[in-house]
């Protein structure tokens, strides 16, 4: 990048907020799963008009900027394709306000979701959200992504949650959008477009959050099935019950297997198929529920059924699930971690496929996830070496269509970004694709924001 830019950059944010070492470019070359290339600088902005001064600079020299939050996405969001300048969120951490009267937060974006949730407890509130990587993902990132969670079942997920934003375009001018209150129909709603649009709209440097009173209990009950059938089957059942858990997670046979490894809980033998499920609210219709939800998983052959209501004993039960995602590199060195939802009735349908699949492609396929919203984490394990990649690319391909074909979608969490990109035309038409395109044309005419995301070059 030419000195003369770097010195303006410098000038915007100060020289101590801008990184060009290689071993710093470096880090920021990746995220949780997707390898890029080397940002030319890595800068950090503290305000809006930062940010908006640094794209102005960018559409007269025509050099990409990426936002950034911690990194943690999965499908290259957030790495550059063609250098350029990273800004990275990670100083603009404040929580500016949590107002327990109006149940709203109003935060900076590079916020650890975790900390809010803290905050607001603290408040008697609740902000539901909470990816896999809530410890340490932020809510820029979040907001980008539209991530979901657990918690989605009962509660939704991001997006659900984002009343206002302030925006900087990539033409660098700033929008104040949305509203601080629970209804708000004033013209195009254009919070929801940047919301999921993985940094390629807009840049988001201030987010208003709906808030939710703390539920007063959890219960949480572990359900462990001999067949994976059966733990599948037993999802639908739960929800046809009239209950509506915070929370089912599925863990398949081979997902224990490694948890177990890594965390021993004392599990029998022979479970085929594993269902943490939570419920919340008042005292009484905690334990009612749970006793329900009890009842079902019984119903389905269940061999065992814990429940507690102790945060210390439900703790320990999460270990199981906590742990898994790093447990899996037990099975092989390299994991390619696929994303899709099917509606909850094709569960069981899903499960006999991966297995299938799994046989055919000869490679590891283990499935674990938000059971209870149909969205399943699909990890494929393999060896470093070209034919274990080409397999694994033909079972991903496999995987979307087989999804497809239940009705379902490609991706419920992890966005599509670099990964997931030339897959994209599996599930949206050329019409639509075109349209995207030209909203994206629109709102960044030189293609500075994040580019090579989301559609296929």
């Amino acid at each position: 990048m030419d000195k003369k830019i770097i010195s303006a950059i410098e000038a915007i944010v100060g020289r101590e907020n801008v990184k060009a070492s290689g071993e710093e470019r470096r880090c920021y070359s990746y995220d949780g799963r997707t390898e890029g290339v080397p940002p030319d600088l890595i800068v950090f902005p503290s305000s809006a008009g930062h940010v908006s001064a640094i794209l102005r600079l960018a559409n007269r020299h025509l050099f990409p900027v990426i936002p950034r939050g911690q990194g943690t996405g999965l499908t290259g969001g957030s790495v550059p394709v063609r250098g350029g300048v990273v800004l990275s969120f990670t100083r603009m951490n404040r929580i500016l306000e949590i107002d327990a009267e109006n149940l709203i937060a109003v935060v900076e974006p590079g916020v650890i979701t975790f900390l809010l949730q803290e905050e607001a407890a603290k408040k008697g509130l609740f902000y539901p959200p909470d990816p896999a990587s809530y410890k340490y993902s932020s809510i820029g990132g979040n907001v980008a992504e539209c991530a979901g969670g657990p918690n989605s079942l009962k509660y939704g997920v991001t997006r659900d949650y984002v009343l206002g934003l302030e925006v900087v375009l990539p033409t660098a001018e700033i929008l104040n959008l949305g509203v601080r209150t629970m209804k708000g129909v004033v013209g195009y709603d254009l919070t929801r477009l940047f919301v999921g649009s993985e940094g390629t709209l807009g840049v988001i440097t201030r987010i208003t959050l709906k808030l939710v009173p703390l539920p007063e209990t959890k219960a949480t009950i572990l359900a462990l099935f001999r067949e994976v059938e059966d733990a599948a089957e037993a999802v639908s059942a739960i929800i046809a019950a009239k209950v509506v858990p915070s929370t089912i997670e599925f863990m398949d046979r081979s997902s224990i297997m490694c948890s177990e490894r890594a965390s021993p809980m004392g599990l029998p033998e022979g479970v085929g198929g594993l269902l943490l499920i939570e419920v919340d609210g008042t005292r009484e219709g905690a334990r009612s529920q749970a006793e329900k939800v009890q009842a079902v998983v019984r119903m389905h052959h269940a061999l065992r059924s814990d429940l507690t209501e102790d945060p210390v004993e439900a703790d320990r039960l999460w270990q199981a699930r906590r742990v898994l995602s790093q447990a899996l590199y037990t099975v092989a060195p390299l994991k390619i971690a696929e994303d899709v939802v099917v509606p909850r009735s094709a569960i069981p349908a899903l499960i006999r496929s991966l297995e299938a699949m799994q046989e055919r492609f000869g490679i590891p396929i283990l499935s674990f996830g938000h059971a209870g919203d149909g969205n399943f984490h699909v990890n494929l394990m393999i060896q470093e070496t070209a034919e274990d990649r080409a397999k694994a690319e033909k079972a991903v391909k496999e995987i979307f269509a087989e999804a497809l074909r239940l009705g379902g979608t490609m991706s419920g969490e992890h966005g599509i970004g670099l990964s997931k990109a030339p897959y994209l035309a599996m599930e949206l038409s050329e019409e639509t694709i075109a349209t995207m395109k030209r909203v994206k044309q629109l709102f960044d005419p030189n293609n500075i924001l994040n580019p090579g995301k989301i559609f296929p070059d």
